[in-house]
């Protein structure tokens, strides 16, 4: 059974980190459904408009093996506003399932009350969040797993990230396979 990913798409997401990483999990034959937070298309923050493939409200009961929220400004904002978002972070937790954001998003997972105790990267303009008392061990790395949470700093590393998400949920094999059409430096 092919496993399967939500993305939740708010108004003003990072064009680059949604968009390829949904495109490196279908070449990995991951089941990936974009939900947007807004009927309709869903403006990314640099104007590129994207048609998700369903409403986040049509979704929330249905089973996924990992969320995974895209960065971008105000898009992490909004989805830091969105108590479904919220809801279905807390969820996937609670049941063992996989969490993953990149640039500001990691964010919206500590808004959620989820980053206590573990170590995340995120986009340098955000580290702060992360900082003395947060009960969170920032990293610099581009990319961190830690246990089933996992996080990137930004559009740059966005294909680094998928890649995680892809050895995550599928294999390093999986991984392999897809890089021979993409050439990414791994």
């Amino acid at each position: 059974m092919a496993k399967s990913v939500l993305m939740p798409l708010p108004p003003g997401f990072e064009e680059i980190e949604a968009l390829a990483v949904v495109d490196i999990l279908r070449r990995a034959s991951v089941e990936v459904t974009v939900a947007g937070t807004v009927d309709g298309p869903v403006e990314g923050r640099s104007g590129i408009k994207v048609l998700p493939d369903r409403l986040l409200d049509g979704v929330t009961s249905e089973p996924f093996d990992m969320i995974v929220l895209p960065g971008g400004s105000p898009g992490y904002k909004n989805l830091i506003k969105d108590d479904r978002v919220t809801g279905l972070l807390h969820d996937f937790e609670d049941n063992g399932k996989y969490i993953a954001a990149i640039c500001a998003a990691p964010t919206v997972l500590k808004a959620a009350g989820l980053t206590s105790g573990r170590t995340v990267t995120c986009h340098p303009s955000v580290a702060g969040d992360f900082g003395k008392g947060s009960g969170t061990k920032y990293s610099e790395d581009r990319v961190v797993v830690d246990g089933r949470m996992i996080t990137s700093q930004g559009p740059g590393t966005a294909i680094e990230f998928a890649y995680a998400l892809v050895e995550a949920l599928v294999s390093k094999e999986a991984v392999a396979k897809v890089n021979m059409g993409v050439m990414a430096k791994v």
